[in-house]
């Protein structure tokens, strides 16, 4: 019988074979570490009014700012969570009440606000969003537009429960 020596291939695959099927041998799926919660951004809550009132529309509308709303860890969609949004447009300073309203997600944690064109203020077209009903951790957002001219927004939530 031949003897041939392991090379040093050989010994890694082994090696590595051994620790992706642990000690009882089984392969082990991969573990998901969960959906991370969403932090606040800088500049988040700049001019927020808490309580804006839920609305159908901001002003004359033109412009769609959308999201999701997804729970931690899971990314279960959360329905009903109230989103407050608000932003410098056509018709308004961010800090003017009437710039702001709130919109509620539906069933599949999806939420939508029309609202006036977004313009640039400090040099930015953004807009800003809030959580801020109580059941999750409070989370601003700010979003960058990368162009004026664009027509929607998107933003994405995932929250940690309070």
């Amino acid at each position: 019988m031949i003897s041939k020596r392991p090379t040093r291939r050989t010994i890694l695959a082994a090696g590595s074979a051994a620790v992706a099927t642990g000690v009882s041998g089984l392969i082990v799926p991969a573990q998901a570490q969960g959906l991370a919660p969403t932090a606040s951004m800088r500049g988040g809550a700049n001019n927020y009014l808490p309580g804006a009132p839920i609305v159908d529309k901001i002003g004359g509308g033109g412009f769609w700012m959308t999201g999701t709303v997804r729970r931690a860890g899971d990314g279960a969609p959360l329905a009903g969570q109230r989103i407050q949004i608000w932003a410098h447009t056509t018709e308004g300073h961010e800090r003017d009440p009437h710039s702001h309203g709130a919109t509620l997600t539906n069933a599949n944690g999806e939420f939508r606000l029309e609202m006036p064109q977004i313009v640039p203020a400090f040099g930015q077209p953004h807009g800003h969003l809030a959580y801020d009903s109580g059941d999750f951790e409070t989370v601003f957002l700010r979003p960058v537009m990368s162009k004026a001219s664009e027509t929607t927004l998107e933003a994405h939530f995932v929250l940690q429960s309070a």
